[in-house]
């Protein structure tokens, strides 16, 4: 039996007949993978669709990761159940981020398998921030959703601590859209494949400045492209001369739309240079956007923000009408 087949041993199981847990084998655990994540969404009114492809695509291009030892599956009676992933990355403040992901189907939660996988997920960190050393300072981190009361629960019991909270947020299309105006010598043009890597590198520059920042990397660049929700035929990028101003890097789901009868668009990958800030860039595009959506049928627009937000988009996005629909929370600890 290989390593890849073995089940892993755990220091506190979980009291559940047939329950163990598996490295990842190959691209065949994706399916089930993706299954498990749409489950947990749906459970937590995330209305998060995901498809194996979009699994692959996500942990393939995933940087400082050995899949075949940072992923596995939770089985029960050899049915996957859940899955878990280790993975660490440095952030430009100088942190080390020893972070530890894990979705578990709904009706499979507050049975103890949290409390046994994450002490497996630190020890694994433990050892993948050994192998890779560094004079950052090192946490764990994680996530988890006001609406999920077991991960809350969770976190804190192993000391964990809220270190920022995002608000996913939504505006109604059918309220009055604000000025589209943009400052003079600025304007949006479309964008051709061309200019994809200029668009990239000004998003990463304008994103410099905020918390929990770290550089992109190729990888990082592929998924970016390949993902379904790269639809640069609905972008609103300014520009100034040749240069980038700003963008709203806008996609509709059409999966999620499909799945919970939505018209629904997302203004996403907002973002404004430091030199262009402050001058209503980002206000004059979010409600081009705005109205591109609502002349496509869309009833309502979302995007996400972190909720301390350094330059002050949470104002703006209130601004352009946008309420708080649910809150996130990262989760933090030192590793000692």
């Amino acid at each position: 039996m290989t390593e890849q087949q073995a089940a892993i041993h755990l220091s506190n199981p979980p009291q559940i007949d047939g329950f163990q847990v598996r490295f990842f084998r190959d691209d065949t655990d994706f399916a089930a993978m993706a299954e498990i994540f749409t489950a947990a969404s749906k459970a937590l009114a995330e209305r998060n669709i995901t498809t194996a492809e979009d699994i692959q695509r996500q942990y393939r291009n995933t940087p400082n990761a050995d899949l075949s030892k940072d992923l596995v599956i939770i089985e029960v009676d050899q049915q996957p159940i859940g899955y878990a992933f280790s993975r660490w990355y440095d952030e430009t403040a100088g942190n080390r981020i020893l972070r530890a992901i894990a979705h578990i189907r709904p009706e499979w939660l507050n049975r103890g398998i949290g409390h046994a996988i994450l002490p497996y997920q630190e020890q694994r960190l433990r050892e993948i921030h050994a192998e890779n050393p560094t004079s950052n300072t090192p946490f764990f981190q994680t996530y988890g959703f006001d609406r999920n009361p077991y991960s809350a629960k969770l976190y804190q019991e192993f000391g964990y601590e809220v270190a920022r909270r995002g608000f996913s947020m939504k505006r109604d299309l059918s309220q009055p859209i604000g000025s589209q105006e943009l400052p003079a010598g600025i304007e949006t043009r479309p964008s051709p494949p061309e200019v994809y890597r200029q668009v990239w590198a000004a998003d990463a520059e304008a994103f410099r400045d905020h918390w929990g920042y770290s550089e992109p990397t190729e990888a990082d660049f592929q998924r970016w492209v390949q993902s379904p929700f790269f639809q640069p035929e609905l972008w609103q990028v300014a520009w100034s001369g040749d240069q980038v101003v700003g963008m709203v890097l806008n996609y509709i789901d059409q999966n999620e739309n499909a799945e919970y009868n939505l018209k629904r668009g997302y203004t996403e990958g907002i973002s404004v240079r430091r030199q262009w800030r402050k001058q209503g860039v980002a206000s004059g595009l979010i409600n081009r956007s705005l109205a591109i959506f609502r002349d496509m049928g869309m009833t309502e627009a979302a995007l996400g923000v972190d909720s301390e937000n350094p330059t002050g988009a949470l104002r703006v996005y209130q601004q352009c009408g946008f309420e708080v629909e649910y809150v996130s929370n990262t989760y933090r600890k030192p590793l000692i």
